[in-house]
């Protein structure tokens, strides 16, 4: 038990990047020896093991977190910040998917992998129109969705639900505020749970990037470590533009300077950069804030909303990983298809938890969306899990645009609102 007991309390980080490069060596090695055959044999079971727990995360997942993230906008509190903040949180998610799917084609992500030439079901990507995947959106049967995987229709249902229950919990009637308040506590214990097994999950993680990074190595050599670092660069380069061209930006047109507002804001994106947590760096966030002059009134409610569904950071990577999976298999995206991929990340990035890893459940998701699906053994699932290696390093880089951009926005709505002390940002 002791052996157990420092295992699950080493940093999950850490044993992810473990299980990287143990399973890169193990892997060259196997491969540089022929046995190749026997990593595909007893080694990659474990990581098809794990590709089948995240599928089955992914569905509760996105039903729970969804509606315990609509819920949370109180119409009581939904006048001008609410719609300023709500309006604020959509664009700059669209922009980030935007940036990382420019970064994405530009470094050309994924492009000399060549999984698709790998055992495993190929994966044909669907492509359907652009009106049809709106119409599609609507289900015809919400639970026929949640059994089929129909991501985007889950999405939808699930936000609908969620500010059905708002208004149930706001109701003259006491009957109807408290079945709204049973349906909130029955959702929101359910995503708490779903988070909890995605910790349980996580501590099996390390085991799966080994299988599956071992058996990509044994196959395909040392000319996958050139894409992955690829992609670390376009993501970085495109969290960098997401500061300096859309929160910059926006913060100079409302007069405010983004240097003094940097300045300000440090504390809470290097706390956000090392703990990989939004709503762990929350208190660290709402101290900043306070700090920057912002009133109390606007940042208690747009500050941990923004850690609820704000997550240009994650919407970002998304764009960049999809187009990398997506190229790595030999199956280019088509111009719809990326558009698909700003919609859903878009909306995923309402319900992606605040916590360390959550990133990588949703980008299952998005994966699904344009008909990319998760099956152990596929090529898609070994390219999911070399983006899985590298996740940590990733999710330090978007932890702390989402948390950067949740500042950005409190700080223009106070300013628009009349209710932010300049002196203290000066």
């Amino acid at each position: 038990m002791g052996l157990l007991r420092r295992y699950l309390d080493y940093p999950v980080l850490w044993k992810i990047l473990w299980g990287l490069v143990l399973g890169i060596v193990f892997g060259l090695i196997a491969g540089y020896v022929g046995w190749a055959g026997f990593v595909e044999s007893y080694i990659k079971p474990f990581g098809d093991l794990f590709v089948r727990l995240l599928k089955m995360l992914v569905m509760p997942i996105v039903l729970a977190s969804l509606v315990v993230g609509a819920a949370s906008i109180s119409p009581a509190r939904l006048g001008r910040v609410g719609v300023k903040i709500v309006v604020y949180y959509l664009l700059t998610s669209a922009f980030a998917v935007f940036f990382g799917l420019l970064m994405g084609n530009l470094f050309r992500v994924g492009s000399s992998v060549n999984l698709g030439t790998g055992s495993g079901k190929a994966i044909q990507a669907q492509t359907p129109s652009l009106i049809k995947t709106l119409l599609n959106i609507v289900p015809t049967n919400p639970f026929a969705s949640l059994t089929n995987g129909a991501v985007l229709q889950v999405i939808f249902f699930a936000i609908i639900l969620g500010i059905a229950i708002t208004y149930l919990m706001n109701s003259k009637d006491e009957r109807l505020r408290n079945s709204g308040s049973t349906l909130l506590r029955v959702f929101d214990g359910l995503a708490e749970a779903m988070y909890l097994i995605v910790g349980g999950v996580m501590q099996y993680a390390p085991i799966g990037v080994f299988a599956l990074i071992a058996y990509v190595m044994a196959k395909q050599g040392v000319k996958v470590i050139g894409p992955l670092a690829t992609v670390v660069v376009a993501v970085y380069v495109g969290l960098a533009l997401q500061i300096l061209l859309v929160y910059f930006v926006l913060l100079k047109v409302f007069g405010i300077n983004p240097i003094k507002f940097l300045k300000k804001a440090k504390d809470a994106m290097l706390t956000a950069f090392v703990t990989r947590s939004s709503s762990g760096t929350l208190p660290v966030t709402m101290s900043v804030a306070e700090e920057m002059g912002i009133s109390r009134g606007i940042f208690s409610f747009t500050l941990p909303l923004g850690a609820t569904i704000n997550m240009d950071g994650t919407a970002l990577y998304q764009g960049v990983t999809v187009l990398f999976v997506a190229n790595a298999i030999g199956h280019p995206l088509t111009l719809t298809q990326q558009l698909v991929v700003v919609l859903t990340a878009v909306l995923a990035s309402i319900g992606t938890a605040g916590v360390p890893g959550a990133g990588a459940i949703m980008l299952a998701m998005v994966l699904q969306s344009v008909g990319l699906n998760l099956t152990e053994g596929s090529p898609v699932a070994l390219a999911y899990a070399m983006i899985l290696g590298i996740d940590a390093i990733l999710d330090m880089g978007r932890t702390m645009v989402n948390v950067t951009g949740d500042l950005t926005g409190t700080t223009i709505v106070s300013k628009t609102e009349g209710e932010l002390e300049e002196a203290k940002l000066q």
